[in-house]
C-alpha cells in the first residue's frame, strides 16, 4: 500500500513546534479591524496552539503521513 500524502493546504497554514505542538494563526485578522477592540486585535496577532488533543490527533493525520 502506498504512503499517505501530506495535506499541502494544511501544511502551509500550520507549524509544528520543536516540542511537537501544532501552532496556527488565529481567525479574523484579514479585515474589519477597526471594529475590534485593542485587546482582541493584539490577541489575533499571536499564533494559537491547538489545545484539544482530539483535534491535534486529527491534524497530525494530515501532516505527518
Amino acid at each position: 500500500m502506498p504512503k499517505q500524502k501530506t495535506h499541502k493546504g494544511l501544511a502551509k497554514r500550520v507549524k509544528v513546534s520543536a516540542r511537537g505542538k501544532i501552532k496556527l494563526p488565529r481567525a479574523g485578522a484579514s479585515h474589519l479591524m477597526s471594529v475590534k477592540n485593542a485587546n482582541r486585535r493584539r490577541r489575533i496577532r499571536r499564533t494559537a496552539v491547538v489545545g484539544s488533543k482530539t483535534m491535534e490527533r486529527k491534524l497530525r493525520l494530515y501532516l505527518h503521513s
